[in-house]
């Protein structure tokens, strides 16, 4: 099969929203011109983007001939800062909603990890006839979970990372995101940590933010009934971050999805085990 190149500069791109009460500059990366778009939304981690966490997922989608658009969130990367003080779900969700209107985009389908699956459970209550298909990874609704403490480990340490950026708390949150970080390279490391303190403003509102709403993400659980997407939960059975429960609460409440677990596998599906994961997506997508 011959290789798609893909690259982050290329594809970059800026748009202005005004949608209910944001206005902001949203960054965004585009690419793949087909008839059916797949939107990428990433987690909350410190220095994450869009193309930070899916770039190992790309390729395979618009080699199957869909449009791909990953959207950094406001208060991330490239996008706007801003100080989040209700449902930051749902803000994202405003935000993904003017996003599609500035390019043109009636109905999408939707991939969301962590912060991203939060997000577009939000975007789908809230325009359910913009949704296509639901892809949620390790997130989609809030709420305690009876099995695991709460906050779990892992949101202890990003909340750590974030309030003392340095390598050593990246290195401690990031070993708990993964099942195995022996795959996980200095490099790697260096260049989330640049993009962290690139956007120290970016850290200090989502520190101000918690403060505001501790509750940053709402509990969906009493609404999900009324998705009616059709919906592909995927889960790490050894995730630290978001216990394996709420997986099983997304399933329960969307009346038409469907559930595939990961063994040896943690926060971060798309990348741990990429090549499997893009395989169940794209026939998910086409079937």
């Amino acid at each position: 099969m011959t290789r798609i190149a893909i690259n982050e500069a290329d594809s970059s791109r800026f748009a202005h929203i005004r949608e209910g009460e944001l206005d902001l500059q949203v960054h965004y990366n585009d690419l793949g011109e087909g008839a059916e778009t797949v939107v990428m939304l990433h987690g909350s981690g410190p220095g994450a983007s869009g193309w930070a966490n899916f770039n190992r997922n790309i390729e395979p989608l618009l080699a199957a001939g869909y449009r791909v658009v990953l959207l950094d969130c406001p208060g991330w990367s490239k996008s706007d800062p801003i100080v989040c003080r209700g449902s930051r779900s749902d803000l994202n969700a405003t935000a993904l909603k003017g996003l599609l209107d500035v390019l043109g985009l009636d109905r999408v389908h939707i991939l969301g990890n962590s912060m991203g699956g939060h997000s577009a459970v939000a975007f789908a209550l809230s325009y359910p006839q913009r949704v296509g298909k639901l892809v949620l990874m390790g997130g989609g609704t809030g709420g305690a979970s009876p099995f695991v403490p709460m906050p779990t480990e892992g949101i202890k340490l990003i909340n750590a990372l974030y309030r003392e950026p340095t390598i050593d708390n990246l290195k401690k949150m990031m070993n708990v995101f993964v099942y195995d970080p022996s795959d996980l390279t200095e490099a790697l490391f260096q260049t989330r940590l640049d993009n962290m303190l690139s956007r120290r403003d970016h850290l200090d509102n989502f520190v101000a933010s918690l403060a505001a709403n501790p509750k940053q993400f709402p509990d969906f659980g009493p609404r999900l009934g009324e998705i009616k997407a059709r919906t592909l939960v995927v889960w790490g059975r050894n995730d630290r971050f978001v216990p394996m429960d709420v997986g099983l609460r997304l399933i329960a409440g969307i009346a038409d999805a469907e559930l595939h677990v990961f063994n040896n596998c943690g926060h971060w599906a798309q990348w741990e085990h990429a090549d499997t994961f893009n395989r169940l997506v794209l026939d998910f997508l086409q079937h």
